[in-house]
């Protein structure tokens, strides 16, 4: 069981990730989208939105660079082990709050705009359970593990372990002895790597990068009570043929 879920279920979760995005690219792009409904209800969404995708950034942020960032990368630049503790354990927590609060708006927005509730699908709910649960189990290990002056320090055991499965060669060892919140945060997190292609979260590969390439649009201001370079004229007008 060990092996199956350090050295397998990873693996799984990427090959669903790569060959799900690309299959969800091929044949379902008018379903590549986040079904917005801001159609029915804007003013909590503008509140909501914001919140969530600013903290889960935040979040993603914050592993990548606690994973994939060695310890002596961050020492080399005089970012020390006690500093990075309290970088992690306050900064990451008021990330994890601020997502947490903004999917608890986007969930009780969508449970009492009826509209909203009727447009939400199964595969909705099971995407914001996954999501919700991945982000409170990793705030639950992280505080039930630290406090103020020390904490575990996961860059010595699940950082290495994470970077080997890049590596093709994973260090199923490292993840001996890791408490157990650890390992279920990690879990859930592999879990909804593998669901990310078939919900709306997809829409995180569609950055709008072209608009930083499109041309100016150019608006001409036009007189008053003109629609366009001429006075409009009653009645029928010659068409050249």
């Amino acid at each position: 069981m060990h092996t199956l879920i350090w050295a397998v279920l990873p693996y799984v979760a990427l090959t669903l990730l790569i060959a799900g995005t690309i299959w969800r690219y091929r044949y379902d792009k008018f379903g590549w989208t986040t079904r917005s409904s801001q159609v029915y209800e804007s003013k909590l969404l503008n509140i909501a939105s914001p919140a969530f995708h600013y903290g889960i950034l935040f979040v993603l942020v914050g592993h990548v660079m606690g994973l994939f960032i060695p310890e002596s990368w961050t020492d080399a630049v005089g970012l020390k082990e006690h500093g990075y503790h309290l970088l992690s354990l306050f900064g990451g927590t008021a990330a994890g709050l601020l997502a947490v609060a903004g999917i608890a708006l986007l969930l009780y927005r969508r449970r009492t705009n009826a509209p909203v509730f009727r447009a939400t699908t199964r595969n909705d709910k099971v995407m914001y359970a996954v999501l919700l649960a991945a982000i409170i189990m990793g705030m639950w290990a992280k505080l039930t593990n630290s406090s103020v002056s020390s904490g575990y320090n996961y860059r010595e055991t699940i950082a290495p372990w994470a970077r080997s499965i890049f590596t093709f060669q994973p260090d199923v060892d490292a993840m001996v002895g890791v408490p157990l919140t650890f390992q279920l945060h990690a879990v859930i997190g592999m879990t909804l790597i593998a669901l990310v292609p078939f919900t709306r979260l997809v829409h995180m590969f569609s950055a709008p990068v072209q608009y930083l390439f499109r041309p100016y649009v150019v608006y001409r201001s036009r007189g008053a009570g003109e629609s366009g370079r001429r006075r409009e004229r009653r009645g029928w007008e010659k068409v050249d043929s």
